[in-house]
């Protein structure tokens, strides 16, 4: 990656973005040292435009971002770094320096992922979710079963708010059985990016 440091007096902006679920976090700014420094330790680094110094992202809060993967635009002047937080990115506490309304579009996909997996391991007295991943597996799967026929069902012979609201449940049960068998909707993604 050859990133064209000198257009902007030796930094370049970095735009950092969820990798799970693509929503945008915050902006900063990197120069050489700081991309060094975060492919090599495998945190988000930038430089300080106000202090004039490198700062690791969370090393007062502990909310650091966790990099996977940092690609360069077409004018080599532009990095959009893709991290996991390990808590809100914004110093004001939110997920994103843009507000706090959480990911939007399929990204949502990936926050109901998360929140389905913290369920593995809460009461099942006060949630369907955990119900459903702390009993037998075969009731997860019998679920996704019921709310796909209730989807197809709904397609050819209701409105289509019907169909939504189906559709809707067959997403969230499949998302539950995955969590169920401990496989990743990363996996199925990366399995329809294959065959595409």
């Amino acid at each position: 990656m050859k990133i064209d440091f000198e257009k902007g007096n030796g930094l370049v902006p970095a735009i950092v973005q969820h990798a799970d679920t693509l929503q945008v976090l915050m902006l900063g700014y990197m120069n050489a040292e700081a991309v060094s420094k975060t492919e090599e330790k495998g945190l988000v680094t930038f430089y300080s435009r106000s202090r004039e110094t490198l700062w690791t992202k969370g090393e007062t809060s502990g909310n650091m971002l966790q990099l996977v993967d940092m690609t360069i635009d077409c004018d080599n002047d532009t990095l959009l770094v893709k991290a996991r937080p390990t808590g809100p990115t914004c110093h004001e506490g939110t997920v994103s320096c843009f507000g706090d309304q959480g990911a939007d579009g399929v990204g949502f996909l990936s926050y109901l992922e998360t929140l389905i997996e913290s369920r593995k391991t809460a009461d099942p007295e006060s949630s369907y979710t955990a119900q459903l991943l702390q009993g037998p597996l075969h009731r997860a799967a019998q679920k996704v079963g019921e709310e796909g026929v209730e989807t197809a069902l709904a397609a050819v012979a209701e409105t289509d708010d019907k169909l939504v609201s189906e559709a809707a449940d067959l997403f969230y049960h499949t998302l539950v059985l995955l969590a169920a068998k401990d496989v990743k909707l990363e996996a199925v993604i990366a399995e329809l990016m294959g065959r595409h």
